[in-house]
């Protein structure tokens, strides 16, 4: 199973293929390549896998989907001390 995880767009650097940002994952950041989300701007969400941007989010589905895994890991702590 893959997981594609959301990040807010701190900065955006290059061009075409090679247009890049820094994207903060809570207190991770990571740069991601953006060449399959060109439309994606500073401050944007977006979902990423494998070091891409594959999609562009809205502030309330970023919100949502990050609020279902913190509810997935607390779901995995609690039984992992089971």
């Amino acid at each position: 199973m893959c997981l594609a995880i959301p990040g807010r767009v701190i900065r955006i650097s290059g061009d075409g293929l090679e247009r890049q940002a820094l994207v903060r994952f809570g207190d991770v950041e990571r740069v991601v390549n953006l060449c399959l989300t060109p439309e994606a701007a500073t401050d944007d969400y977006v979902i990423v896998h494998v070091g891409c941007a594959i999609r562009v989010l809205d502030q309330e589905e970023a919100q949502r989907a990050l609020s279902l895994l913190h509810e997935l890991a607390s779901m995995e702590r609690g039984h992992a001390l089971s």
